[in-house]
């Protein structure tokens, strides 16, 4: 019983808040392709400014994402995919939620550590996230592991959602499920390109002084 309860808040989680913090976040970053530079920093502005922002960030984005990234790896441990034996699409989901959710977890350590730890320790300012992420998408090796970060995020997001609504009794008979399926399966889609453009156009930006922004971050690494 315990563990159907601790399954139920990690699905709860993963769509509210932590959902709803993914899309945001993406919409956030998007805003760098739209706008360029002074848009992104006018978005990041925006949501630092919010009142009692290390409160909202505490209760609705770190707490639930340490729950629900530590359980996940103790439900992607206890997988028993069967895809050998039974070929069937939500055997493939099933076991692509487990290994997406892994590399999910392992991004968003490695992106919260260069990013909002490096501002908690003050190594850089919110003013300078902009030329973290253009140091880090114009290296060609870590601008492939975002991308695979954030297509696996994505796909985690969308299958999690579709998994939502069937496991919560929303969806209920086939049709709607399969309707669901193509409603999150497009939704993949349309987040996994917005995240990339946000990639290309962090590659494009121009800082005043790129290189300082990861000099702190490139010491710890090394």
């Amino acid at each position: 019983m315990k563990g159907f309860y601790a399954r139920r808040l990690h699905s709860l989680l993963g769509v509210i808040p932590l959902g709803a913090f993914f899309i945001e976040h993406m919409i956030t970053n998007f805003s760098a392709y739209e706008g360029g530079k002074e848009s992104f920093d006018k978005s990041v502005a925006f949501l630092n400014n919010l009142p009692l922002v290390l409160v909202l960030e505490s209760l609705f984005i770190f707490l639930p994402l340490i729950y629900h990234g530590v359980y996940g790896l103790y439900i992607a441990y206890q997988a028993k995919p069967n895809n050998a034996n039974y070929g069937y699409e939500r055997n493939w989901r099933y076991t692509l939620q487990r290994i997406t959710g892994v590399i999910t977890f392992v991004y968003i350590v490695w992106h919260v550590f260069e990013t909002r730890f490096q501002v908690a320790l003050g190594n850089v300012t919110h003013e300078q996230l902009g030329g973290v992420m253009y140091n880090i998408v114009t290296n060609p090796v870590t601008f492939v592991l975002y991308t695979i970060g954030v297509l696996a995020a994505s796909f985690h997001f969308a299958n999690g959602l579709w998994s939502f609504l069937v496991s919560w009794g929303i969806t209920v008979g086939p049709r709607a499920q399969r309707v669901s399926s193509y409603v999150c399966m497009t939704l993949f889609v349309i987040v996994s390109i917005m995240f990339i453009l946000s990639l290309v156009a962090f590659r494009n930006m121009e800082f005043e002084d790129p290189t300082v922004a990861l000099q702190t971050i490139r010491h710890f690494v090394a």
